[in-house]
Formats: structure tokens, sequence, C-alpha cells
């Protein structure tokens, strides 16, 4: 029998059954001990991440939301595939230690357990390196560039991802694939976001030709990074549930249309973009483009696809907390940064 645990109070055990997720570790060849110091950390808004103690290891639990759509396990799934695949390269991951894809453990959600990493993350709060240093600031946000070329430069399927996504007609689908996810949102929200059908026409009539298919994050921005604590570079790059194979500069694109100083409302980076030092547009361009064989030269194209992109998924939050599915305070903050989005691939594209 595995050593006894206590569910903490806070922790609802329809959320997390701690005791269900030691059963299962020991029958997967996790060490017979204690879950200690369960806490809850951030993780966007979409999951549920948990830090823990398990035994010696400090690990992070990672599970889909309380109220489970019909993608989530598979978002999940895909994070684990991901992240195994991940390993031994050079690109800055979360270790997976185990994944768990019985959905009877916790009442049907998957979830599974990764290597807890220490740092920074430059949307929330920093350490005194980058507290006291412009210098850091500015080079580890230039390595968020860095570690983003180095994961579109993994040969997806020399790791095993192969059948991860559809690369053929990626782009092609973005579009139309974004708009029925708008349209399946229904009224009033979807109405309240500016110059869609401009950017769709601009994006149709403007799409890059040729483009070369590798892993794609999906939802790449600096609060998806934590920086290294002790030298500034990226440490990890968390939230992969977005990942897929296709074009990985729409990736910088994304970097880009969310990055601070563009006006409007702050997308991400707070915490940094607070202290300033940080490197313009042009420059992690630059430096991407040092660390890279493709072509940029249509780079703005994918910053407004990037932006009508992530302007239609963090609307879905708002639409959750309209039904009562998500917090209304944190909904209507992301509308508001999905107007901003859409103002700024539309100020790009010139329409």
């Amino acid at each position: 029998m595995p050593s006894a645990v206590v569910q903490p109070e806070w922790l609802d055990v329809r959320l997390v059954d701690v005791a269900a997720v030691q059963r299962w570790g020991v029958a997967a060849g996790l060490p017979d001990a204690p879950i200690e110091d369960v806490r809850r950390i951030g993780g966007g808004t979409q999951n549920v991440v948990l830090r823990l103690a398990w035994g010696d290891r400090d690990l992070v639990l990672r599970r889909p939301p309380e109220h489970l759509r019909t993608s989530s396990n598979t978002a999940l799934r895909r994070e684990m595939r991901v992240l195994a695949a991940l390993a031994g390269s050079d690109v800055p991951h979360p270790s997976l230690v185990a994944g768990c894809d019985d959905e009877a453990v916790l009442g049907g959600a998957v979830f599974y357990l990764m290597e807890a990493v220490d740092g920074s993350n430059p949307g929330d709060s920093l350490s005194a390196l980058y507290r006291g240093s412009s210098m850091a600031r500015h080079a580890a946000a230039l390595d968020t560039a860095a570690a983003l070329a180095r994961l579109a430069a993994v040969d997806h399927e020399a790791v095993g991802l192969g059948g991860l996504g559809r690369p053929d007609g990626f782009l092609a689908r973005q579009v139309p694939r974004w708009l029925d996810l708008l349209a399946s949102y229904g009224q009033p929200s979807g109405a309240g976001l500016p110059h869609i059908d401009a950017l769709a026409e601009w994006l149709t009539a403007h799409m890059p030709t040729g483009s070369r298919p590798g892993i794609v994050h999906g939802d790449y921005h600096l609060n998806n990074v934590l920086l290294d604590d002790e030298s500034p570079r990226v440490a990890a790059i968390v939230d992969w549930e977005m990942c897929t194979i296709g074009d990985p500069l729409l990736d910088l694109g994304w970097l880009l249309v969310t990055w601070p100083g563009g006006g409007g409302n702050p997308v991400t980076g707070d915490a940094i973009a607070t202290l300033g030092g940080l490197p313009g547009p042009d420059e992690l361009i630059a430096h991407y483009a040092a660390r890279s064989d493709r072509d940029l030269s249509a780079i703005g194209w994918y910053t407004v696809l990037a932006g009508l992109k992530l302007a239609i998924v963090i609307e879905g939050t708002h639409v959750r907390a309209l039904a009562g599915k998500a917090d209304l305070t944190t909904g209507r903050r992301l509308h508001d940064a999905a107007v901003d989005l859409l103002d700024r691939a539309a100020a790009i594209a010139g329409v």
C-alpha cells in the first residue's frame, strides 16, 4: 500500500484527488513516498497546475480545466507526447516524469507529472538578476527568440512527431479554421471584435507559399517561458497544449504581436515590460534570423495571422466567463486584450 496522503483542504478532491494520483504514480514506478506541500501555481487560464513535493522530488502536475471541453484531454495527451519527444534536445523545456492516459484516475481527466523548473515568469515576477540589470533583461528577452529558433530547427520526423499535425495546407487552413471557431462562440461576444473581415481578406490575399514544416508551439509569448534566475536565458518553454506540426514562423509572429511596447492593453510580459530594457521587434527578428535558415521576408504576414488567431482563442475564455464557466474579471480582461491584438494586426496589415 502506498504511503498515506492528506488531501489539502483548499483542493477539491473532484479536481485532483491526491491519494488517487499517488496510487497511480506508485504503480507507474514513482517512489512510495508522501506527497506534500501541494500548491497551485500559474499556468494560464485553461489548465490546473499544481506544484508538489513527491518524497525528495520537486514536481509539477498538470491537468485540464475543471470544466472539461471535448478537446481538453487530447490537448494534454499532445503535451505529454511533445515533452517526451524533446528529451535530449537543446530546446529548453520541463522534463516529463510520467503521464497518465487513464481518464478514470481523476474522474475523466488525463494528467501528467513533470520536473519543476525554477525561474522567473516575465509576466508575473522577476528574480534579483532581472530586477537589477537592464542588460540581463535585454539578453534574456533576446534568448526567447533564440530558443524559438532552436525549436524550429528540430527535425520533427526524427523525434517521432511526424503524425502530430497536418503540415500540408497548414497556412491555407488557418483563416477558415479560426473564423469557424469565432462563429461557434455565437453572439454577443464575437460581435465585439474589430477588423475580423478585413484581416481575413488581407491574410487570404497575401499568404506566403513554400513554407517548410516544423514544430509549432502554438502559444509562444513571454508569459509562457521561464527565465533562468542565475544567467540571462530561457530556462524552459511551458504550456505546450496548442503544439502541432506546421509553419514555425507563426510562433515568431506570435511572439512579435504579443511583445510589450505595442501600445494599448498589455498582452504579455507585464513584469519585465514595467522595468524596461527590452529589445524591439526588429532586434528580435534579427536575432532569430541569425540562428535560422528560414525566409523571414513575410514575417509581417505571420504576425498578423498570430494576432487574429490569438485574439479568437482568448475570446473563448470571455465566452466561457459569460456562461459562468470562467472568472468574469479574467474574461473581460482577455476580451480587451483580444481587441488590442486585432488593432495591432490591423496596423501591421494596413487595413
